[in-house]
Order: structure tokens, then C-alpha cells, then sequence
């Protein structure tokens, strides 16, 4: 039988500290307050929101959301982006990605402060987190994953980790934060050759493809770790990367397709926010 690694209880595990630090600022008379910006109303984006905004509140963090039109130019959005960035009242910038096709992402990514970059979208931020500092934000998704293996008690050290999916916003960063702890890692993408394979003979294997149910049983052992990153919609229903009833027997820890690394996203951005307004505050 599996164990169940719920993200929920990484949450619960990470709320006082998180309210102490947050009391802590206050007392310097900071009153952190994120801005969360939205293109559309793609279905994952949404969830993810309700999501950040049901954490923050139970937390007592300030949030503003700035949702713009689908079809909006891309000059005029990235004036309106930069605008977003430089409100002295926001200390931290959430920006929901993949941005529209016909917007350019590069210069959202170039245009955001590194300091109220919250998830590790400028090249600074990116470039630290490759060069394995710590003074900046790494994607909230990939530090997720990092902090729910922890709590639960899984050590990298030496094991052989099998990440399905190359994007900047899990893959590739969680690769190096993972190096860091002395994991070997493999990364799998569309072109990679015996991806299951790969995977079964993995300790460790995080979906974070963006296809649902693409991991089957024919991906797992018995002494599989499986992290399911994925939130897609199938029939108007929330689903994971994993076929989770069919691998969750097969396997020795895995996370849940619902209270699993998104509930610890949520509370990774709110650490972000915190680290984010005491570096402004000291650079007052």
C-alpha cells in the first residue's frame, strides 16, 4: 500500500512558521501585499488562483488580482505589466504562464523586478537558481516539490530522479535544486527514447509534462516515489499527470491528484511574498 504524501499536511507543517515571519514584518510596519496577473481564464490558471487566494486569506496576506482580456495587444500589456511591477503597494509579482501565443513572454520575463519576481520568471532569478544560489526565488512549483519530498522524508542523496518535462517553470528548475541535494537526474521529453524505461528504473520520477495521464503503470516499480506536478482538465474535471487509481497501488510513496503539490505551491508563494517584502523593506 502506497503512502499517500499529501500536501496538505507540508502546508499545515509550514503555516506557523509562516505567521510568525509574517508577524515579524508587521511589527516593522510592513504589510505585504501580492499582485497576481492574469491573462484570460484558462481553466488551470483559475484553479491555481482560487487556489493562492484561499491560502493568503487563511494567512492573513494582502492579494490583488489584475486580469486582462485574452485578445489584448501585446504592447499595451506589457505596459500595463510594467505598471503592475512598479506599484510600490505590491511587494511581490505573480504572472500566470503560458501567457497567449501572440504575447511576448521574454519581455514580461525581462520587464518583472527580480526582487517581486515570485516565481523565479527573470533571467537573475533563473540564472541563480542554475548556479545554485540562494538569495533568489526559484519557481514556486519546482521548490513545492522540493519541500513535500522533505517533509515527508525523502532524501536525494545518491537516488536516481526521473523528471518527465523540460519547462522552465518545473522541469528545469527543479533539476538543479535537486543537483544541489546530490540526486542524479534525468530529464524526459518528447524526443527522449525508452521514456518508460527510464522512469521505472527511477527512485524517484516527477510528471510534470502537462498531459493527463500520461504516466501508466508501465512507467513504475514497486519502489517508485512518484510526485504528480500536472493540472489539467479532462471533461470539466481536475486531473494530474499520473493515472493515480491505476499507479497508486503499484508504488511505494505518491502524491494525491488533488491536495498534493498545489497545496504546498500556494504556501511556497507565501514564503516568496515574506522573503520578498523584508529584502524591499531592507533596501528602504
Amino acid at each position: 500500500m502506497a503512502t499517500i504524501m499529501k500536501g496538505s499536511d507540508v502546508a499545515a507543517a509550514m503555516r506557523e512558521t509562516l505567521l510568525t515571519e509574517l508577524e515579524k514584518l508587521r511589527r516593522k510596519g510592513v504589510d505585504p501585499t501580492l499582485g497576481v496577473v492574469r491573462v484570460g481564464s484558462r481553466a488551470d490558471d483559475l484553479a491555481y488562483e482560487r487556489g493562492v487566494l484561499k491560502r493568503f486569506k487563511e494567512l492573513g496576506i494582502a492579494t490583488r488580482v489584475f486580469e486582462f482580456p485574452e485578445k489584448i495587444d501585446s504592447k499595451d500589456f506589457l505596459a500595463e505589466f510594467v505598471k503592475v511591477g512598479a506599484s510600490s503597494a505590491l511587494q511581490g509579482i505573480l504572472l500566470f504562464r503560458p501567457l497567449p501565443k501572440h504575447l511576448d513572454e521574454d519581455a514580461a520575463r525581462r520587464a518583472i523586478d527580480p526582487l517581486k519576481d515570485m516565481d523565479g520568471m527573470n533571467p537573475l532569478n533563473v540564472a541563480k537558481v542554475f548556479a545554485g544560489e540562494e538569495d533568489g526565488f526559484a519557481p514556486c512549483t519546482s521548490v513545492a516539490v522540493m519541500e513535500l519530498l522533505s517533509h515527508w522524508g525523502v532524501t536525494l542523496t545518491g537516488k536516481n530522479v526521473a523528471i518527465v518535462g523540460r519547462s522552465m517553470v518545473v522541469g528545469r528548475p527543479l533539476a538543479m535544486l535537486m543537483l544541489k541535494k546530490d540526486a542524479t537526474v534525468t530529464m524526459c521529453h518528447t524526443k527522449t527514447q525508452n521514456v518508460r524505461e527510464i522512469c521505472r528504473e527511477a527512485d524517484i520520477l516527477v510528471a510534470a509534462a502537462g498531459r493527463a495521464h500520461m504516466v501508466t503503470p508501465a512507467f513504475v516499480s514497486s519502489k517508485s516515489i512518484v510526485v504528480d506536478v500536472g493540472i489539467n482538465m479532462e471533461d470539466g474535471n481536475l486531473c494530474g499527470d499520473v493515472d493515480y487509481d491505476a499507479v497508486s497501488p503499484l508504488v511505494s510513496m505518491i502524491t494525491p491528484v488533488r491536495g498534493g503539490v498545489g497545496a504546498v505551491t500556494t504556501s511556497v508563494l507565501a514564503k516568496h511574498i515574506l522573503k520578498a517584502a523584508s529584502l524591499l523593506a531592507a533596501n528602504l
